[in-house]
């Protein structure tokens, strides 16, 4: 499926392990009641009151990490997606403040909220993007104990009203193939939104952390790496995050890749879709003898990421 493709694998990491440093920087920073400011991956830029911040560990606060830097499919042009997990301090709202505006200042785009453990567990009952966050959430910076509270916490509600919660997911994902089309039959694909495309992995993802389904196995995975080290190389090429690859960047972006053309990247881009959406279709079909039949017997762990359900065994990692 990559073929000769390139991977820009190792430049997400080293990205994201960048971005993490410079956040607990601003955590300590604010938590300390110090001005700092700072840029965003370049050290020198950060200010003395980020360095001379406390190193001692923080209690109480934590920055926690959703969207794609939460999963490790941080692209140029993406967007951090944080929220701020405290345990009702009164200065949190300051503590915030120090936080985001630097980020803004910084010229990256942020999407953030500032919850209790208890908020973030009331929302995710309602909100389809917050709870499929929150599963994936990954702790960066401050009090571990929160971070850990609230994925639990959610994580466990997500499973015992699955029934609800996966209509949701099929729902939202058939209104995204509806209006984006299948991702291996467009000219002008949208990386994220079109079947079998980004997306669909991560449905997949929420269904498998629902005990429901088996986690992506690894076509799947590799596929869904091509499609992460592609939308990577369209932002390189347009400069900003966009998820739509236009037949006038179709050239540029197989350069990103070391590969010859368009043609050869479409027949990559083509053949990645197909099986992401075929084991979407697979896994659907599992969810949907879970909805349509008896209320669900319990499902019993067996070991880590392993759980017995109807009689099957089935990975559920996440």
């Amino acid at each position: 499926m990559r073929g000769e493709a390139r991977s820009f694998a190792a430049a997400r990491k080293e990205r994201a392990a960048d971005i993490d440093r410079w956040l607990t920087d601003l955590l300590r920073t604010a938590v300390s009641q110090r001005n700092g400011k700072g840029g965003l991956l370049d050290p020198e830029t950060r200010g003395p009151d980020a360095r001379g911040a406390e190193r001692g560990p923080l209690t109480g606060v934590a920055l926690v990490a959703v969207g794609s830097l939460g999963r490790g499919e941080l692209a140029p042009g993406s967007d951090l997606d944080l929220v701020l997990l405290h345990n009702g301090r009164d200065d949190v709202a300051q503590i915030a403040d120090r936080i985001w505006y630097p980020i803004w200042d910084s010229g990256v785009g942020l999407d953030h909220s500032v919850r209790t453990v208890d908020e973030a567990v009331k929302v995710s009952r309602e909100d389809l993007k917050a709870v499929l966050g929150l599963i994936q959430a990954r702790h960066v910076a401050g009090d571990p104990e929160l971070t850990r509270a609230a994925r639990e916490a959610v994580l466990a509600e997500w499973r015992s009203d699955s029934r609800r919660r996966l209509g949701e997911l099929r729902e939202a994902a058939d209104k995204r193939a509806d209006s984006s089309g299948e991702l291996a039959f467009l000219l002008e694909p949208d990386l994220k939104d079109a079947r079998g495309g980004i997306r669909d992995v991560q449905a997949m993802q929420a269904v498998a952390a629902a005990w429901v389904a088996s986690a992506p196995g690894p076509r799947v995975r590799e596929a869904h790496e091509l499609l992460l080290d592609i939308r990577h190389g369209l932002h390189l090429v347009t400069a900003r995050g966009t998820d739509r690859l236009v037949l006038q960047e179709q050239d540029a972006v197989a350069g990103t890749l070391g590969l010859l053309d368009a043609e050869a990247l479409m027949r990559r881009l083509a053949e990645a879709g197909r099986t992401i959406a075929h084991s979407f279709d697979a896994t659907w079909r599992t969810v949907d003898r879970l909805l349509s039949g008896p209320a669900p017997r319990g499902r019993r762990p067996l070991a880590d990421g392993v759980v017995e359900h109807g009689g099957e065994v089935v990975l559920a990692r996440g």
